[in-house]
């Protein structure tokens, strides 16, 4: 069965891509909303959500922890640069984490960024040693999850007798993604869940078979997981003239602004969101229903799956047979986007039984005075 993510707007939201400040229908971060979106995804079925990080956004732990007496069964998969916490403590963030809200924790662990969001929280390492450093702590935090003080001594970390004050149940699955030559190694050797931006499926092809072989070659296997933009509509041409509607929203000043900064982006994953369209808008369907729209003007990924509610699941379909088990998604806005999609495309994958039937009782509906 397949795993369906959606994605935690702890930067805010709107109903662009990207507002300005003089937008009326921007949305902050605040407790009442991203309750409101917690408990939509709660109710509605999907899986996870996934919460990012950054200066742009809220802290994912705090943010996250703050919506668990709100939600019943959604997880949510916590964002954060191991960078910036000891291996020891995120184990034992993550061990409470876990018990505290009854085993609803994944952990994402985020290596890459430019060099300016880096330079925010004093971290100057180059790549390679960031990613050697990452290793080292995945290493640690599993150590000390796993019931027995582990030591260890490596590059960049030493410690003694590491542990949590109690095993963590589940212990929490590792999720990852990025696409240079030290993040592949370090995925194969050290996670459970490699994750790809929402590329074609030629591009992607060729990425999970050299994964799957280079988990091999450690002795391990992977789970695949891919991130995509959304929009499902009842019809096709619903869907379309809502994509467009986002385009032509789009300044191009901040088109031109957005494509000079990919061009110099450090990402190897960011430059390959930018080769879909090379900035060019006439250029955005690159597979059927794949559109590259959100990336003239934002990072990340920057591709929607568009269309009717059964093209947008075949396109899902045909992303399984490749491989992929779990799907992070998201939309502008995240809260009416995650109704469109778990009301429309989430019961057509039911019927197809790539997901599960949705059992129990839905989230509570809570007032914010």
């Amino acid at each position: 069965m397949l795993k369906i993510h959606w994605f935690l707007p702890t930067g805010g939201d709107a109903r662009d891509v990207l507002p300005d400040a003089s937008d009326p229908h921007r949305r902050p971060p605040s407790l009442p909303y991203l309750a409101q979106v917690a408990t939509a995804c709660d109710a509605l079925g999907y899986d996870g959500m996934l919460t990012p990080c950054g200066t742009g956004c809220e802290d994912a732990w705090l943010a996250t922890a703050s919506l668990l007496a709100l939600t019943r069964r959604v997880k949510f998969l916590v964002a954060f640069r191991p960078a910036l916490l000891s291996p020891t403590l995120a184990a034992q963030m993550a061990s409470t984490y876990q018990r505290l809200s009854d085993g609803r924790l994944l952990v994402n662990i985020v290596t890459g960024a430019e060099p300016a969001e880096l330079g925010r929280f004093g971290v100057w390492e180059d790549k390679a040693t960031r990613y050697d450093r990452t290793g080292e702590f995945i290493e640690i935090m599993r150590g000390a999850w796993s019931g027995e003080p582990f030591d260890y001594s490596g590059a960049h970390y030493r410690v003694e007798a590491a542990t949590t004050r109690d095993v963590p149940s589940p212990v929490p699955r590792i999720y990852f993604g990025g696409a240079s030559d030290s993040a592949e190694r370090i995925a194969a050797q050290h996670v459970d869940v490699y994750l790809a931006w929402g590329e074609t499926p030629e591009m992607v092809s060729e990425r999970l078979a050299r994964m799957r072989k280079l988990a091999l070659s450690f002795g391990r296997e992977l789970d695949f997981g891919i991130r995509f933009h959304v929009i499902a509509r009842p019809t096709a041409d619903e869907a379309w003239a809502a994509a467009d509607a986002l385009v032509a929203r789009m300044a191009p000043e901040a088109i031109a602004a957005a494509q000079a900064d990919f061009a110099g982006t450090q990402s190897v994953g960011q430059a390959r969101m930018a080769s879909l369209h090379g900035g060019d808008p006439s250029k955005l369907v690159v597979y059927p229903n794949i559109w590259a729209g959100v990336g003239l003007v934002r990072g990340g990924v920057g591709t929607a799956l568009v269309g009717s509610y059964s093209e947008v699941a075949d396109r899902i379909a045909e992303y399984a047979d490749l491989g992929f088990g779990e799907f992070i998604l998201s939309g502008y806005p995240h809260l009416e986007e995650a109704y469109w999609f778990g009301e429309g495309v989430m019961p057509e994958l039911r019927r197809r039984g790539l997901l599960p039937d949705l059992e129990g009782p839905s989230a509570p509906v809570f007032s914010f005075r």
